[in-house]
């Protein structure tokens, strides 16, 4: 019988409602844990994942039985279940509709995990409206700014 291979690499990028600063970084790790369940659970290999305030940068190894948008799905309706479970906030925590995926090859996963193991470091020189924008652009993908994320400037 015939096995299949894939060798495929995505990194997911997606924001709080409203591009708050909600998650606060005594909350962080306890978020990346959880989102990192949820991964491993729907059969899927994390390789970096960073939680900032305001939005969450995630690279996987994509295996070929679930479809990307099912599985960003599922991340952000468990891991919006999970803060509100937890009762971090005074309010109601949600994700933004929408996000960004971006595919690598093999030879690029040490710097893209690198990349985002230090978006704190990253975020003192850029915004992440700045940062979205030049991930669209380096990957040649036409976008309408009126349909990206809300921006809070």
């Amino acid at each position: 019988m015939a096995n299949t291979y894939s060798q495929v690499y995505i990194h997911i990028v997606f924001t709080v409602q409203g591009r708050q600063n909600l998650i606060l970084e005594k909350y962080r790790v306890d978020l990346q844990k959880y989102i990192t369940g949820i991964i491993s659970n729907r059969g899927q290999k994390l390789l970096a994942i960073y939680c900032m305030p305001d939005h969450v940068h995630i690279l996987i190894g994509l295996k070929p039985n679930i479809a990307i948008s099912d599985l960003v799905r599922d991340v952000k309706a468990g891991s919006s279940k999970f803060v509100n479970d937890s009762k971090w906030l005074h309010s109601k925590f949600s994700w933004q509709n929408g996000y960004g995926a971006f595919s690598y090859s093999h030879s690029q996963i040490g710097n893209v995990i690198g990349y985002i193991s230090k978006q704190r470091e990253h975020h003192r020189k850029s915004n992440f409206r700045e940062e979205y924008i030049a991930l669209l652009k380096k990957f040649d993908l036409e976008y309408d700014e009126e349909y990206l994320f809300e921006w809070i400037d």
